[in-house]
């Protein structure tokens, strides 16, 4: 946008609205809304702007986004430092607007929009002023969002903090404005998003795009528009960077990571933290991390208790940290990553081995892996030696960050192509779908005969990977990632099989068996076609519209068969 029009703007004044949908709903696709948290001599960090105003939060969601907005004192950032965050919503909240509740039925899995979490994008400055009686200018601008596009997100907050530092108030609300002229997010398109007169343009992958067994790392060619920043992912993030100091212990970071261990990860600033620990979710794609995961964790937060109690086993979720009270308090945890900076020339003393979590007392420990675990499966020698080959001559961090990439995603995909195997297993045959009868169920999972069938079908056959890969499965399987996963592909496979019944109603000749049965048998069958019509209209499923067409005309023509007084019932 140029200058004279951010200029012109008061907080009071407004960019037009769009035309085609009510003030905000396009905004709401995208952000809950955007905050300016400030440092209050009184109060702490305080809520100063939450946009747009009409936007309604809880107290106890303000204060976590308030305290989590701000790097924890002894981390001594100056200048500007970007990082983000996860938090609990509460509950009761306002209900997901229809745009985004039709994003999720196409999206990959991981990058469904959240009803239990909001994400927060942090842009906190903090300078020397003189003219404050702290002595210092502490500010943050904060997105708050619930879907989990990390990298969008991230540079979008890059965009617009320096322009609400430069120019205050109203070109938080200008950009607010922008932001309510995109249009909704749609998987498998690339948008054009325009924010201060530039374009950021993305590409949003449908559920297709991050198939299991699907392997496609190569980026895609976009169209080109003027003044535009074109971000290669939504969500991605380098994975690569955060664990240069720790890279020895990737394979097993992702053994860690895929069976939902405890992980805590400690650093200096929050930046390092949340980018270490969206790296560790990010370690097991395109299989969506089930468990909670919190990028930057503080004492302050409403969980605070509930994580670190020392009366039960630590839960199932991975926190980044920075102060070092959490050293001692988290001292109990199973696996600890301590990061800190690759800042020496030559690959540093002990940068190969395990330490043990006891050993762990303050955040000025060395960087390093503190845990007991032992590796189900054999290090891959071929790829640590070719990063760290590239580490020396100093190969640009893109690269890497793709090398690495990629062995994680052959990796995943080598580990869950048997479980896609065996669940197809427990789809019913084409030729038992009956027309007559309702859509026939799923069989059971079974562990037992899922290990079995390992020794035919297992990751041997697209992995040279050796080791206990049964012992692994066997810890994946109590995972909440086993869980969340499949109940992802039940449901998936539970619409798939009432398409086919569907189908098979479409195609049989429902007037002429009905000749021979029972009132009570020919109404549930109209029952049946009924919910079959509401299954296709509430689900967006892919149905043809002749199909909907040949279940309504065989409704009626069967209903048309029916006694009079039956039929006033049915059409009522």
């Amino acid at each position: 946008m140029e200058d004279e029009t951010r200029e012109s703007l008061t907080p009071t004044q407004h960019v037009p609205k769009s035309p085609t949908a009510l003030p905000w709903d396009r905004f709401s696709n995208w952000l809950h809304c955007a905050c300016v948290v400030t440092f209050d001599l009184e109060l702490g960090q305080a809520m100063e702007i939450i946009y747009p105003s009409h936007i309604r939060m809880t107290e106890k969601e303000k204060m976590n986004i308030c305290y989590l907005s701000f790097p924890d004192s002894n981390s001594g950032c100056m200048g500007d430092t970007q990082f983000h965050f996860r938090i609990r919503q509460c509950p009761g909240r306002r209900q997901m607007v229809q745009s985004l509740v039709d994003f999720n039925n196409d999206c990959p899995h991981q990058l469904k929009s959240d009803d239990a979490h909001y994400y927060g994008f942090v842009f906190f400055r903090q300078t020397k002023d003189k003219s404050i009686r702290r002595g210092y200018f502490q500010k943050s601008v904060v997105l708050i969002s619930r879907l989990p596009f990390v990298a969008l997100f991230s540079q979008l907050v890059s965009i617009i903090a320096p322009e609400f530092f430069e120019n205050g108030e109203p070109s938080l609300e200008a950009a607010c404005h922008d932001i309510d002229q995109w249009n909704a997010p749609i998987p498998g398109e690339t948008m054009n998003l325009p924010i201060f007169g530039t374009v950021l343009q993305v590409t949003i992958p449908s559920r297709v795009d991050m198939r299991i067994g699907t392997l496609n790392t190569k980026p895609q060619a976009m169209p080109v528009v003027p003044a535009q920043s074109v971000l290669p992912s939504l969500f991605e993030v380098d994975i690569y960077s955060p664990f240069q100091s720790i890279l020895p212990h990737i394979q097993m970071l992702w053994e860690l990571v895929i069976a939902g261990e405890p992980i805590v990860v400690m650093a200096a600033s929050p930046a390092v933290t949340s980018s270490t620990v969206q790296s560790l979710v990010s370690l097991i794609s395109p299989l969506h991390y089930c468990s909670d995961y919190r990028p930057y964790f503080t004492i302050h937060d409403s969980e605070f208790k509930e994580y670190t109690t020392k009366t039960q086993a630590p839960p199932p979720v991975i926190l980044g940290v920075t102060n070092p009270f959490f050293a001692k308090t988290l001292q109990h945890w199973p696996h600890i990553l301590r990061i800190g900076e690759m800042t020496e020339e030559a690959i540093p003393k002990g940068f190969n081995k395990l330490k043990k979590a006891a050993s762990l007392k303050t955040l000025d420990c060395k960087p390093g892996v503190y845990t007991q675990y032992k590796t189900f499966l054999m290090k891959d020698k071929e790829i640590l030696k070719k990063l760290i080959k590239g580490m020396q001559s100093k190969r640009p961090v893109e690269v890497q960050n793709a090398i690495l990439r990629r062995h994680c995603l052959e990796l995943t995909h080598s580990f869950m192509i048997p479980l896609e195997r065996y669940i197809a297993t427990l789809m019913p045959l084409q030729r038992n779908i009956s027309p007559h009868k309702g859509p026939p169920s799923l069989r059971e999972f079974d562990t037992e005969e899922f290990l079995r069938s390992l020794e035919i079908a297992g990751p041997q056959l697209t992995c040279v990977l050796k080791g206990d890969w049964v012992g692994l499965y066997r810890k994946f399987l109590k995972s909440p990632n086993f869980e969340g996963w499949f109940l992802h592909r039940q449901y998936e496979m539970n619409q798939k099989l009432q398409l086919l019944h569907m189908e098979a109603l479409c195609q049989a000749d429902l007037v002429d068996w009905i000749q021979d049965k029972e009132e009570v048998e020919i109404v549930d069958l109209i029952l049946r076609i009924r919910e079959k019509l509401k299954f296709a209209a509430v689900h967006s499923v892919a149905v043809k519209k002749e199909s909907i067409h040949k279940l309504e005309k065989h409704m009626k023509a069967i209903i048309d068969n029916l006694p009079a007084d039956l039929q006033s019932v049915l059409n009522s």
